[in-house]
């Protein structure tokens, strides 16, 4: 295997780009928070039709308030009432400064060519500004000073076609409450990790999930018989982007902070999920199903090198 080289470029990092925002100068690189949010440390398959390459059990709300404890920040975080109300609790909060605002759902957000309505997938962005017509955001899909109309914005920030998350969620107040070096921070999160690699988890997850191995071989199986209802889809604009990166910063992250063995076992795995895309886009289902089954066993080795 060639030296580890560190991803560095475009991909759907949302919440950890919108944080690195929000914090400013003092914020540890997006690799960090992301790989703090303990999201890399597994797969799952929810309701036996959706596959992510993040914990069994874990979602970016989830995964949010472990980052920030990690890198020793914290935030204040509001959710609920009506549009009316949301929407004047964002006017007074961007008058103080940038909103932290999420989920979102994407479909809504029709700045983003193609979008068009709903499509069940989850987004972060930076609100800056608030008048009568349209929201002002950073949205860090590749679009910064986005103006969306006040009907989408709202409607995507209801939230109520995702599968997480509650409706008008912000985050504002962020506060930075101790200094937190990069590697104390990924080994915090250490033990959560360990647990995700175990399936432990105290979330309530649909029937037919499954995560780690059976999840890897359970979605080989799907993509050998076609990719069909959307999956082939979701993984070559979204799910292998995300999880190749997420994993590759796993390995950069872990080996800064001292597991050698643990990082080069994530980037086994960041080649593996990464190898996907070619044969997916080119519906050669064989090679990326076989890829699959060739990841499953590498979630209890990486459980194993991380003690």
């Amino acid at each position: 295997m060639t030296r580890h080289v560190p991803y560095v470029g475009n991909g759907p990092y949302c919440y950890g780009n919108s944080f690195a925002m929000l914090l400013g100068p003092r914020s540890p690189s997006t690799a960090v928070i992301e790989v703090a949010s303990a999201g890399p440390f597994g797969m799952q398959l929810i309701g036996g039709t959706t596959a992510f390459f993040d914990a069994y059990g874990w979602n970016p709300d989830i995964g949010c308030e472990r980052a920030l404890a990690a890198i020793g920040w914290t935030s204040a975080k509001t959710s609920g009432g009506t549009p009316e109300e949301a929407l004047d609790r964002l006017r007074t909060a961007v008058a103080d400064g940038p909103v932290f605002v999420g989920p979102l759902e994407m479909g809504h957000l029709r700045h983003q060519p193609d979008m068009t309505g709903p499509i069940g997938a989850d987004h972060f962005v930076v609100a800056l500004e608030v008048d009568d017509e349209r929201v002002l955001i950073h949205d860090p899909h590749g679009f910064p000073y986005a103006e969306v109309p006040l009907a989408d914005f709202l409607a995507a920030w209801q939230a109520d076609t995702l599968s997480y998350g509650d409706p008008y969620t912000m985050r504002t107040a962020f506060a930075q409450v101790a200094e937190v070096s990069d590697a104390d921070a990924i080994r915090s999160v250490i033990p959560a990790a360990r647990d995700y690699l175990a399936l432990v988890t105290d979330e309530k997850m649909p029937e037919g999930s499954l995560g780690n191995a059976d999840a890897a071989h359970r979605v080989a199986d799907l993509i050998e018989a076609g990719a069909a209802n959307g999956l082939r889809e979701e993984f070559i604009y979204f799910a292998v982007r995300v999880g190749a990166r997420r994993l590759d910063d796993t390995a950069t992250c872990l080996a800064m902070a001292g597991y050698p063995a643990a990082a080069a076992v994530a980037e086994l795995q960041a080649r593996l999920v990464g190898s996907l895309q070619r044969p997916l886009v080119d519906r050669d289902f064989a090679t990326a199903a076989a890829a699959l089954r060739e990841l499953a066993p590498t979630y209890e080795r990486l459980r194993e090198a991380l003690g």
